[in-house]
């Protein structure tokens, strides 16, 4: 039972030097990725910059004692932290205190709800989000951050929580740009943009080793803060209007438990929900595509269990919620991180980091981190995607693009619920009026196919009917109006069989349907038949009284079907 809760009992049996020393050389690589990652998803969730930090420590430890992940780095990312922002601003909070603790609850929050999904063995709840509408958030998430960083770029004062109020604002306050700010920006966006374009092939050109030149590529974040460190402080930046950081605590964040009041936990609990699937879907996501390259495997629900107890330790640690980052985990996996003690040593790092190297980030610019966010979301953009969905299905493109929309105009949270809402509905609309066709059998075989798209073989006194679905309540009417619709048009049928390869369930609803077909065939002097119906369904029917009151018979497969009735006379009840 332990081992099943706690996978490090299980990975540390195996654990020798040479894994700790790939991990140990993974978690530096990620370290110094993550530092300034963590100072600038802090900023984005409108907090003080040390809580990224925090944020980065203790969640990191507990993922690699609960995670079942190799390669998964947890710690603050950008949907996440642009999602925390939209749900503190709500509050209408003016403390920093009143927002730090605000935060803190929220991740407690995430963290007991995860907990308790991982518990109950609730992963699947997940897979209502489809991928169309997941695309389509992080895209438009990706530009509502990627806006909101333009202030800081520009040295202004600006605010929103979507494109339309963040551009009215920035407009507003155009005329107050700071332009050294706006020069340090766009020279670090600059930077960036080269360094993720071009150092890396510049690097394997000089013959240094592919995985090298990598992680050397990644590492350009950190040239960025010591080149703009060092000219801030040079030319005194800061005194002609340069916003930086400032002085951040130094020292390892004191442990607190959250606030417990109700009315703030009724507040933020909408929010937890959300911030808890999004994060659980994007992490789940990294996490087995790293693993399948490997030939490995990850438990959805230990994940949860593992992203919930990341969420709590980041809540008493002073932090915001956490989740497994596509970006640095990809930088773990290629640096040859084997186990998951690589996060706990990256950990380690941090907490140095903090109680070392805070003074020497005083005058850090808030344009550099700004920059920074802005390169890690615009990969998150992709919109191509719209193009393929557009091809291959209008109602997912639908879905994706009431999600863009919504979430670039009105916010983060309304754009993904109206996303996940209308691929719901639409799904039940698709199944409401199942695929289903006439078939007849294709001479020479014993397959049946639909009579509309291949030269099969029929019997004038005999009708069959695939239905490509399952069937409940929401199908079960178009059903009935579609046997009697059959029916009618065919007046000389003697047997009509319901062939049923794809149905994998009925319902109680389906089941009175089917019932009712059943009745009013029986009425009209036609047999009611079944066939080719699943072990599960035929347990169901079984149990009730469906199968005495069935006026036909249930047969094996279709081909028994047509063997049997082709030329059978029907006896009238």
């Amino acid at each position: 039972m332990l081992k099943r809760y706690i996978p490090l009992l299980e990975w540390r049996k195996t654990y020798n030097r040479h894994t700790f020393n790939s991990d140990l050389i993974a978690a530096m690589i990620v370290t110094v990725m993550l530092i300034p990652q963590s100072l600038a998803y802090a900023l984005l969730a409108g907090l003080p910059a040390e809580v990224g930090l925090y944020a980065s420590i203790l969640p990191l430890i507990a993922y690699s004692i609960f995670g079942t992940s190799s390669t998964l780095s947890v710690g603050p990312v950008a949907v996440v932290s642009l999602m925390t922002a939209a749900a503190i601003s709500s509050l209408g909070m003016l403390s920093m205190e009143q927002k730090i603790a605000a935060a803190m609850a929220l991740a407690f929050i995430s963290g007991l709800l995860l907990l308790v999904m991982g518990l109950f063995r609730l992963g699947m709840l997940a897979n209502f989000l489809s991928h169309p509408v997941i695309s389509g958030f992080i895209s438009a998430a990706g530009l509502v951050i990627a806006a909101s960083q333009l202030p800081h770029l520009m040295g202004i004062s600006a605010h929103g929580h979507n494109l339309f109020e963040l551009g009215q604002s920035i407009y507003a306050q155009f005329a107050m740009i700071n332009y050294p700010t706006l020069i340090i920006g766009v020279s670090t966006l600059a930077l960036l943009w080269w360094v993720r374009k071009s150092l890396k092939p510049l690097l394997l050109n000089l013959n240094i080793p592919d995985t090298l030149a990598g992680n050397i590529a990644k590492t350009g974040p950190v040239l960025a803060i010591i080149l703009t460190i060092l000219v801030t402080w040079g030319f005194n930046l800061d005194a002609r209007g340069v916003a930086v950081v400032g002085d951040i605590p130094q020292g390892l964040p004191d442990f607190s438990v959250p606030v417990f009041n109700s009315e703030l936990w009724q507040q933020l609990f909408s929010s937890a929900v959300l911030i808890s699937i999004i994060g659980f879907v994007e992490s789940v996501s990294v996490a087995q595509t790293l693993a399948a390259k490997r030939r490995q495997r990850i438990s959805p629900d230990q994940e949860l269990i593992g992203l919930g107890a990341a969420n709590i330790a980041s809540s008493v640690s002073g932090g915001f919620p956490v989740t497994g980052g596509f970006s640095r985990s990809v930088v773990n996996f290629d640096a040859g991180a084997k186990s998951p003690a690589a996060g706990a040593y990256a950990a380690m790092g941090i907490a140095l980091a903090t109680v070392f190297l805070t003074p020497l980030i005083y005058f850090l610019p808030k344009a550099t981190l700004a920059a920074t966010i802005i390169i890690a979301v615009l990969s998150l953009v992709d919109f191509q995607a719209l193009k393929r969905t557009w091809q291959y299905s209008r109602g997912d493109f639908a879905a994706m693009s009431v999600t863009i929309i919504f979430t670039l105009i009105s916010g983060v949270e309304l754009g993904i619920l109206l996303g996940v809402g209308l691929s719901i509905l639409l799904y039940l609309y698709r199944t409401s009026r199942p695929h289903s066709a006439l078939v007849g059998l294709l001479e020479g075989t014993e397959h049946f196919r639909n009579i509309d798209r291949h030269q099969v073989k029929t019997c004038s006194k005999m009708l069959t009917l695939r239905i490509d679905e399952s069937l409940y309540f929401a199908n079960a009417r178009y059903l009935e109006d579609r046997v009697y619709d059959l029916v009618a048009q065919h007046p000389k049928i003697e047997h009509f069989v319901l062939m049923c390869p794809a149905v994998n369930y009925i319902d109680a609803s389906a089941l009175e349907s089917l019932e009712a077909i059943n009745t009013r065939l029986g009425d009209s002097g036609v047999l009611f038949h079944l066939s080719e119906v699943k072990g599960p369904v035929m347990d169901k029917l079984t149990a009730s009284h469906f199968n005495q009151q069935l006026t036909g018979e249930v047969f094996l497969s279709q081909y028994d079907a047509w063997q049997a009735l082709s030329n059978k006379k029907t006896t009238p009840s």
